[in-house]
């Protein structure tokens, strides 16, 4: 079981939500929008906040798929 499902908090400053979704702190950097605590390894975030990374990062990882095609 791991955190999300255990009802860890969303990792955004100023954000109480429940997390939907889990990733690391250099994937989560991609978005300069989003303001979190940089000193963990993993950032979780609710639904709404991975809304906004998935929208800020779209051409980034776009380009990011491509490479490995």
């Amino acid at each position: 079981m791991g955190k999300v499902e255990k009802g860890v908090n969303c990792s955004v400053k100023g954000c109480e939500e429940a997390a939907d979704r889990s990733m690391s702190l250099t994937k989560a950097k991609m978005s300069p929008d989003l303001d979190f605590d940089n000193t963990k390894k993993r950032i979780y975030l609710c639904k709404n906040h991975y809304k906004d990374w998935k929208k800020a990062t779209k051409s980034d990882r776009e380009t990011e798929r491509m490479r490995w095609d």
